[in-house]
């Protein structure tokens, strides 16, 4: 399964944006998918994470309710909608597939060891 990310840009703090993690493959819909982001000298860190259905999901606690993840089976898409976005939240956005099919918990999905497939990121910067 291969996966594009897109969406990022520049934006002033307090904006938003929406990134798309979409595949062309039918096959990512039973899947979790999740986003993490890596900051420029820094390591990659989790962001949030989705269930195969839709229906479940868990995010970082940095989020704090500014982040919200969907997805969209029909067009093979997961998006993470960002408002009130901060200078710290500048990174390189990546989408991540799991390696394990209609597989979820909260735990395991928030380490990159439980994709086996990433886009190749997006970025997006924050000014202040």
């Amino acid at each position: 399964v291969q996966l594009q990310a897109s969406g990022g840009g520049l934006v002033q703090a307090g904006g938003s944006l929406r990134l798309s993690c979409a595949s062309s493959e039918r096959a990512v819909s039973s899947y979790t998918v999740a986003w993490f982001r890596q900051a420029s000298g820094k390591e990659r860190e989790f962001v949030a994470a989705i269930d195969y259905r839709g229906i479940t999901t868990v995010s970082a606690e940095f989020v704090q309710g500014r982040f919200t993840i969907a997805r969209d089976n029909a067009k093979n898409t997961v998006y993470l909608q960002m408002s009130s976005l901060k200078p710290e939240d500048t990174a390189v956005y990546y989408c991540a597939k799991d390696r394990y099919i209609h597989s979820w918990d909260t735990w395991s999905k928030k380490r990159p060891s439980t994709y086996d497939a990433w886009g190749q990121g997006t970025q997006v910067t924050v000014s202040s």
